[in-house]
């Protein structure tokens, strides 16, 4: 009777739960890689409902892109504005990263390479931040500082797949072919289901002519 009692109160424990990503004692990591699967499927509702609640700055980032994949300005820009009102500290990025999310939300490429760059300085060894300074130089049309910006994000997280795909984007302006099909190749991998897909697979096309 009492192990039936256990098994009943674990199974109305377990129905009355909600997962969100980035809550509780979860894996961070982990909480990301879902996330990002989400967001490699182009369910970006789905990756904002799921990391709404999170503090994890990964996790707003991930919610600010998908909010501008949604055309939802105003969203993303709060994304940014809460990381770049996080605490003060010489060694978080995160600050500088949402700060330059914002400049190129409202169109200032200078100011969006200024704080992507200080997002580098302090935290070189972030992905993210060699990921926003990537976007910063493409919104300023330096496309071969970009390609090694976004190079720089894939190396450290070889593993993410919008990493791979604006690194292809941007070596496909600069003529670099090799690299081009290397990191679309990666990126049709990683994110079998993008929505990118067939843009990916009609650039390679072209670079066998």
């Amino acid at each position: 009777m009492a192990r039936t009692t256990i098994i009943l109160a674990i199974t109305l424990m377990c129905a009355g739960s909600h997962v969100v990503l980035g809550q509780g004692p979860a894996d961070p990591a982990k909480a990301v890689a879902d996330a990002r699967k989400l967001y490699d499927a182009g369910q970006y509702p789905q990756v904002v409902a799921a990391t709404a609640p999170s503090a994890d700055p990964r996790l707003i980032f991930l919610r600010a892109q998908s909010h501008q994949k949604l055309s939802q300005a105003n969203e993303a820009r709060q994304a940014y504005e809460q990381l770049a009102g996080r605490p003060e500290s010489e060694s978080d990025a995160w600050r500088d990263i949402g700060r330059s999310g914002i400049a190129i939300l409202g169109q200032d490429t200078a100011g969006a390479v200024a704080g992507a760059n200080q997002a580098v300085m302090r935290n070189p060894s972030l992905p993210e931040a060699y990921f926003q300074q990537g976007m910063a130089l493409s919104a300023s049309q330096d496309m071969s500082g970009a390609a090694a910006a976004f190079q720089k994000a894939s190396d450290l997280d070889p593993n993410w797949a919008y990493a791979h795909f604006y690194a292809g984007l941007a070596y496909s302006k600069v003529k670099r072919i090799d690299l081009t099909a290397q990191h679309f190749q990666t990126f049709l991998r990683l994110a079998p289901q993008a929505p990118e897909r067939g843009e990916v697979q009609s650039i390679m096309r072209t670079l066998n002519r």
